[in-house]
């Protein structure tokens, strides 16, 4: 299997509270020597997040610094983290159900 669907539900007092966030998961052949490729279905305002909803890896700590030792369930963890962190948990969002 080389690709999900996964879901992150927002972290409560932010701007994300209670969103359902939908991404993609894609595990290419180098995988986990190489870091996935994720991108959020769901649209999301994030420094790290582009217009397309692909996660820049240069900018999220996670993927920057991958090892195939990091799990998909650390990256999804720590984009909630982020969500949550003082930078982002107050950034306008777009109206829930939309899509990139």
């Amino acid at each position: 299997m080389t690709h999900w669907n996964a879901t992150i539900i927002g972290p409560g007092h932010s701007t994300h509270e209670n969103r359902i966030y939908t991404l993609s998961v894609e595990c290419g052949n180098g995988y986990p020597a190489t870091p996935p490729i994720l991108r959020f279905i769901s649209k999301v305002n994030l420094p790290f997040v582009s217009n397309t909803g692909s996660i820049d890896t240069s900018k999220f700590t996670t993927l920057n610094k991958w090892n195939d030792a990091t799990t998909i369930e650390k990256i999804l963890v720590d984009l909630r983290r982020e969500m949550a962190a003082p930078d982002n948990r107050k950034l306008q969002q777009p109206k829930e159900g939309e899509y990139f």
